[in-house]
């Protein structure tokens, strides 16, 4: 990046260093803790639509859906989390397949299962061999944030399953006896008070998914944990023009204070909004706060 990097050899520790800390591949770096960040944006709120979803699923009349809400939550929140990421990206992935194989490739004669291996014609295969490399990434992503979604929304789900059977009873029966429906209740008194009762277990739930980020690495996208080994491990002047020793420890080092400061960011967040949802409310969170304001 800088002009007097062209000669390695020369470059007192300083420029040296300046040199090492902005090369391609430590941008690529620095734009994966991006690739964090966007991915825990767009999860968050998928996972608590999955998870409101669900739950409405689980507390509902209809028997079918209230089956299927339950089993949702019970079948994810049972299977280990690295176990799930690396079956459903596999079998979405290859489901997807299939499926613009035989709408694509209907005149195919030879077996799908060869063994081990799941052939399909090219123009079936997602993405194309064709296509650029940031569209294979972006696909990639997208599975992730698809599996991230799915199996944190299941923990959403039965955290927000509890806020909702928290509401007041009382409260629920009153607004049936002014005339409210059961959708019209669900809407104005259970879903604007629940918040209060979910919070504690959301926010834990969104510190656990800060920590599960790393999974990224499982799943073949290029996050923080992959360039932390690549860039850490040591280097040779063979393969680089920056040779070193094992690096690792400072990589993962500087991972460890991002995830703490990030952590730290979001526990202060969480209790602000705690207090904001508190306030005026029938809870232990609620009276402490009317007596601090006395």
């Amino acid at each position: 990046m800088f002009s007097f990097c062209t000669d390695p050899d020369t470059l007192d520790t300083g420029r040296w260093l300046a040199c090492y800390l902005t090369t391609g591949r430590h941008l690529n770096f620095y734009a994966a803790f991006g690739t964090v960040l966007i991915l825990l944006a767009i999860t968050a709120p998928s996972a608590l639509a999955f998870g409101f979803a669900g739950a409405s699923a689980a507390r509902s009349g209809f028997a079918p859906l209230r089956w299927l809400g339950k089993g949702y939550i019970a079948i994810v929140r049972g299977v280990p989390d690295i176990a799930f990421f690396l079956f459903f990206v596999i079998a979405l992935d290859q489901g997807l397949e299939y499926l613009r194989h035989v709408t694509l490739c209907p005149n195919w004669e030879e077996p799908i299962r060869q063994g081990a291996n799941f052939l399909v014609c090219p123009e079936a295969k997602l993405p194309l061999s064709s296509a650029p490399q940031w569209v294979h990434e972006g696909y990639g992503f997208a599975l992730a944030v698809l599996t991230f979604a799915i199996v944190f929304g299941a923990f959403a789900a039965n955290v927000l399953f509890g806020a909702m059977q928290a509401v007041p009873r009382a409260q629920i029966e009153t607004a049936e006896a002014y005339g409210m429906t059961r959708r019209q209740t669900f809407r104005r008194i259970v879903v604007p008070q629940m918040w209060v009762y979910a919070l504690p277990g959301l926010g834990n739930l969104w510190m656990v998914l800060i920590k599960a980020t790393p999974l990224l690495f499982l799943l073949g996208v290029e996050d923080i944990v992959y360039w932390a080994r690549e860039l850490g491990a040591a280097k040779t002047p063979r393969f680089s023009d920056y040779p070193h020793p094992d690096w690792r420890m400072w990589y993962f080092l500087a991972l460890l204070i991002f995830y703490l400061a990030f952590t730290r960011v979001s526990e202060v967040v969480i209790a602000r909004l705690s207090d904001r949802l508190s306030h005026g409310q029938a809870t232990a969170a609620g009276e402490a706060l009317r007596k601090a304001r006395a």
